[in-house]
C-alpha cells in the first residue's frame, strides 16, 4: 500500500469548510495515542530501509512521492533503538534492574540452557545445541539494530532474556495496524526461582517504562505472547498493557497488548 497523507497540494483549491453555529456541542479531541487505528504513513526509516533492500533510495520531494533513484553512497544509520544499552539500571520492588545487551562469547551458554527448559521451549521453540540458540542470536546481533536482545540483570545476576524490537519495521507490522516507533518486547524468566511470585509483571512494567523514558518518538510498547500462554498474558495485564486484540501470526495465534504512552499514569 502507498503512504498516504493526511494534506496534498489538492487541498490549496478545496471549497472553505463550512461556518459552525457556535452554541453546537463539539465532541471532545480524542487522542490518537490510545486509538488502534492505521497510520499510513511509513516512517522514515522503513523507507529507507526499503530502499536499500531494493538498492535504491527515495528522492527529496513533497507529498511522501518517494521516486527511487539508484544509492551512489551509504550513510551510517542511526541507532533505531535508542542506545538500549546505554538506558542504565533502574530500582524496581524486586531490586535493581538492567537490559544489558547479550554478548554472544559470554551469554550463549546460559541463554542455551535457558531455551531447553521445558517451560521456555514450549513457546520459544529454540531447545536443543548451542547453535539452536546462535542461529537465532545472530540475525540480531548482526543486523541493523532494530532488534535488540538483552540479559535481564536483577541486583548483579542474569535472570531474565529480552528482545528489544522495533515492531513497525518487523513482520509484526503486517498483521496489526503498526504506528511509526512502535517497540516490542519478548521476555522469558530463565531461572525456576524468579517464576510465579509477580517478578514477571515487575519487570515488565519496569521496561516498558524505560522504552517510553528512553524512547520519546515511541507511543505504544507492544507485546504478542502466544494466546495460550496464560500467565504471560496475564502478566503483561497486570504491568499496565491491555488486550488491544488476537492476531494469527505464522507461528502462533498471540494476544495483542499494548502499553499506552498516554495511559502509563493509569493503568
Amino acid at each position: 500500500m502507498s503512504p498516504t497523507h493526511a494534506s496534498t497540494d489538492a487541498d490549496a483549491d478545496a471549497d472553505p469548510a463550512p461556518v459552525t453555529d457556535p452554541d453546537e456541542p463539539t465532541a471532545p479531541p480524542e487522542n490518537p495515542d490510545c486509538q488502534d487505528t492505521l497510520d499510513l504513513r511509513l516512517p522514515d526509516e522503513l523507507v529507507a530501509l526499503i530502499a536499500e533492500q531494493d538498492g535504491t533510495q527515495p528522492t527529496e520531494g513533497t507529498g511522501g512521492d518517494h521516486r527511487s533513484v539508484p544509492v551512489l553512497t551509504s550513510t551510517s544509520q542511526d541507532d533505531l533503538l535508542d542506545h538500549v544499552g546505554g538506558w542504565g539500571p533502574v530500582t524496581t520492588p524486586s531490586g535493581v534492574f538492567q537490559l544489558v545487551p547479550v554478548r554472544i562469547e559470554r551469554d550463549l551458554g546460559l541463554l542455551s540452557r535457558w531455551m531447553n527448559d521445558p517451560a521456555v521451549a514450549a513457546f520459544w521453540e529454540l531447545a536443543g545445541p548451542e547453535s539452536v540458540t546462535a542461529d537465532h542470536l545472530g540475525p540480531q546481533l548482526d543486523g541493523d539494530g532494530r532488534s535488540v536482545p538483552c540479559l535481564g540483570v536483577l541486583d548483579g545476576t542474569p535472570m531474565s532474556y529480552w528482545e528489544i524490537y522495533r515492531a513497525d519495521l518487523d513482520p509484526l507490522a503486517r498483521h496489526y495496524p503498526a504506528r511509526p516507533h512502535d517497540t516490542g518486547i519478548h521476555l522469558l524468566i530463565g531461572g525456576v526461582a524468579h517464576r510465579g511470585h509477580g517478578l514477571g509483571t515487575t519487570l515488565l512494567r519496569a521496561v516498558a517504562d524505560l522504552v517510553l523514558d528512553h524512547r520519546p518518538p515511541c507511543a505504544r510498547v507492544v507485546a504478542e505472547p502466544d494466546l495460550r500462554n496464560t500467565p504471560s498474558v496475564s502478566a503483561f495485564l497486570s504491568a499496565g498493557f491491555r488486550f488491544s486484540a488476537e492476531v494469527d501470526l505464522p507461528d502462533k495465534r498471540a494476544a495483542l497488548m499494548v502499553r499506552d504512552r498516554a495511559l502509563r499514569t493509569v493503568l
